[in-house]
């Protein structure tokens, strides 16, 4: 069979990978950024993410070789996915953490415009949170960008741990404990 007649594992599309990062979490994190986004934040420091149709589209034998990166690198504490929106396409994403769950072990934080409350609402996403370890959600907003602030660029964005996810609910408003624990 010609690779053009092969069933493409996923619609979703890989940017970029960093096998060594101290910027998208607590500890050494393997950071994936995928794309597609449609909350577009003004600001934005990658608005190359939006497009979906950018980057390399993901195959499960790519998860496998990111995977294997991920388990031969003693120094990693977890891994990051971010974008874009990895929660754009969350059928696919869903596929992809649980692949990278499953195989690593890893905990997993995963950047997202969507709110914990919205991701509750949508049955597709709400499917990812299983696989899900920390989650900073909100969208990016100029106006309340912070530069201080560890791991979040502007002061909406919560950081909140698996743990507390099922103390959010539509309606409720309330501020997630302290930042994280490993």
């Amino acid at each position: 069979m010609d690779s053009k007649d092969k069933k493409k594992d996923f619609t979703l599309r890989i940017l970029k990978t960093f096998k060594e990062t101290i910027v998208d979490g607590v500890g050494f994190r393997y950071s994936l950024y995928f794309a597609g986004c449609i909350h577009k934040c003004p600001g934005c420091h990658n608005e190359k993410s939006w497009n979906p149709d950018n980057g390399e589209l993901v195959s499960y034998e790519m998860l496998q070789e990111i995977a294997d990166e991920i388990n031969e690198n003693s120094i990693l504490d977890g891994i990051t996915i971010s974008g874009g929106d990895p929660l754009f396409n969350p059928v696919d994403m869903l596929k992809v953490l649980k692949f990278l769950k499953e195989k690593t072990g890893k905990n997993i934080w995963l950047y997202t415009g969507y709110t914990l409350e919205n991701i509750k609402l949508d049955k597709d996403r709400s499917k990812c949170l299983e696989y899900i370890d920390v989650l900073v959600d909100g969208p990016f907003i100029k106006q309340l960008y912070a530069p201080d602030l560890e791991f979040r660029g502007s002061s909406n964005q919560r950081i909140i741990k698996k743990s507390e996810f099922e103390k959010y609910s539509c309606g409720k408003n309330m501020q997630p404990q302290n930042m994280y624990v490993q």
